[in-house]
């Protein structure tokens, strides 16, 4: 064991983050699930999610059982849904592939959707206390600091180097507890912003902090100007409900349910005659709603609309369905989509 995976297990075992629920039986499936939502989440968001989550779907099996939307509702707010997709195409593979048993190799890990080669090691790590090196995104910012790798590790040079680097710290005996105590180092410590220098067990050999350039390491990817979208949101009420639509697998909020979307000069009155087979007796404009995704932002421009009643309208489908305000549908919503129909049952 060489000083620096020494230095971090010494500090672990006494600052090391020990009570988190997927440490409590560390399964490679309840691991799996936890590195799939820690993805761009903190902890402390995903911990109520993981633990419902959990709850609904204890194992690969049940998980490959459920309907999507299910799965998409214990998932509503966490963002980034394409992962719960994932989740749900990696667990049926589990199960007619591997039995129900999530798999041993690495190779059969990696190859599950949504798992990179990072995620992989993780869960054999801290299941199994295999020796695998990881690079997610806490362990990169301690390994460029503590090495001074310039540039951004989105490129594959600097990615190369710090792979390199990981395999070269991870111990072979005590692996998972190092692999643990490397994200929260990152999380705790190493921050983005104002890490605490003075409470790192490797400051010693820091290059970074040898330099007083912390904060410069690692490199990070030029910024572009988000671009601004613009949309109508169509909020169509009737007898107590509100007429939604189930979004495309792939795109934002994919196979989410939705207010239906228009263009921003789209005619309202013609929509819904066309569409919903009604007339509208009352249309308001809400004030606009700005959400901001990675790599843009969106302008949304809720349009509250009334009809007579449901009778004589589309009526419910795989893809359509009139959502009840008083017994709603067990269903996955966009963040943005919710804050809007609580403040139509307000009304």
């Amino acid at each position: 064991m060489n000083d620096f995976s020494g230095n971090i297990l010494k500090w672990s075992a006494s600052h090391g983050r020990n009570n988190l629920p997927w440490q409590q039986q560390p399964t490679s499936y309840r691991v799996w699930i936890s590195e799939i939502m820690l993805q761009q989440t903190q902890v402390t968001t995903v911990i109520p999610y993981y633990l419902r989550f959990m709850e609904s779907f204890p194992d690969a099996t049940a998980l490959s059982a459920a309907n999507i939307d299910d799965v998409l509702h214990r998932w509503s707010g966490l963002g980034y849904y394409a992962r719960a997709r994932n989740l749900h195409k990696a667990a049926t593979i589990i199960r007619d592939q591997f039995a129900g048993e999530f798999p041993s190799s690495f190779d059969d890990v990696v190859n599950l959707p949504g798992i990179g080669r990072s995620t992989a090691g993780a869960i054999l790590a801290l299941s199994r206390n295999e020796r695998q090196p990881i690079l997610d995104g806490n362990v990169k910012r301690v390994l460029a600091r503590y090495h001074a790798v310039a540039g951004w590790p989105g490129k594959s040079a600097v990615s190369r180097i710090l792979w390199e680097y990981a395999e070269q710290h991870t111990p072979a005996e005590n692996v998972a507890a190092y692999t643990q105590a490397m994200m929260d180092l990152g999380a705790t410590i190493c921050t983005r912003a104002h890490p605490k220098c003075n409470e790192c067990p490797v400051e010693k050999n820091c290059e970074a902090h040898a330099l007083g350039r912390e904060t410069e390491f690692p490199g990070r990817r030029a910024r572009k100007a988000k671009p601004l979208k613009n949309t109508q949101m169509i909020l169509a009420l009737a007898d107590e409900a509100v007429y939604l639509e189930r979004r495309p697998p792939s795109g934002i909020w994919g196979g989410l349910w939705s207010f239906p979307e228009l263009e921003p000069q789209q005619d309202v009155f013609s929509w819904c005659r066309e569409k919903l087979k009604a007339a509208p007796v009352e249309l308001q404009q809400w004030p606009t709603v700005r959400h901001s995704f990675t790599h843009y932002d969106l302008d949304i421009v809720p349009i509250a609309v009334r009809l007579h009643c449901i009778s004589g309208t589309v009526a419910d489908t795989d893809d359509q369905m009139w959502y009840e305000f008083e017994s709603p549908q067990q269903v996955g919503i966009a963040a943005p989509v919710t804050g809007l129909l609580e403040k139509l049952k307000n009304r």
